[in-house]
């Protein structure tokens, strides 16, 4: 791969709102969790955990737009630690995790809408959330119905600055 391919998949990703409702094969969304685990993590401790939701769980949760109408639901979660510095390495690691699925999946065609939902006290609870660990979203997985335009980002240059 070279670098116009590469800046094309992160450039032409999008959160997707709504989904087409063709049925995804979650030995494929599997398979791209499995090469997204080679993201950055600190000490090797791999925090990502992967719940996927069934129909009754993603009714208890009540989503006002119901995921975009996506066939799959599934939820990132990171694991606590004891010092808040590795929880936040934790954090940070899963969150690499998740971009790199993210960007796997779009190279074949899936779209994903990233909500917040999970970390409500609630779904926590619904979600059997273990003690400690972070919800770092619910994620509705498709077939993109529409693809939205790219929104405007700050010039790189307004978020740089250089210390002496």
């Amino acid at each position: 791969m070279n670098l116009e391919d590469l800046s094309k998949v992160v450039l032409t990703r999008r959160n997707i709102k709504l989904f087409k409702p063709d049925p995804v094969d979650e030995s494929l969304v599997l398979s791209l969790l499995d090469i997204a685990k080679f993201a950055p993590n600190h000490r090797m401790t791999q925090p990502w955990e992967i719940v996927f939701i069934g129909p009754e769980t993603r009714r208890k949760l009540n989503h006002k737009a119901d995921f975009g109408g996506a066939p799959l639901v599934m939820a990132v979660l990171s694991e606590g630690a004891a010092k808040d510095e590795d929880r936040v390495e934790q954090i940070i690691a899963t969150s690499c995790f998740i971009q790199n699925f993210l960007l796997l999946a779009h190279t074949v065609g899936l779209g994903v809408r990233w909500t917040s939902i999970g970390a409500q006290p609630e779904n926590r609870t619904l979600l059997h959330v273990p003690e400690g660990y972070d919800v770092l979203g619910v994620f509705g997985i498709g077939y993109p119905a529409e693809i939205p335009q790219a929104k405007e980002r700050t010039m790189i240059s307004e978020k740089v600055r250089h210390m002496p």
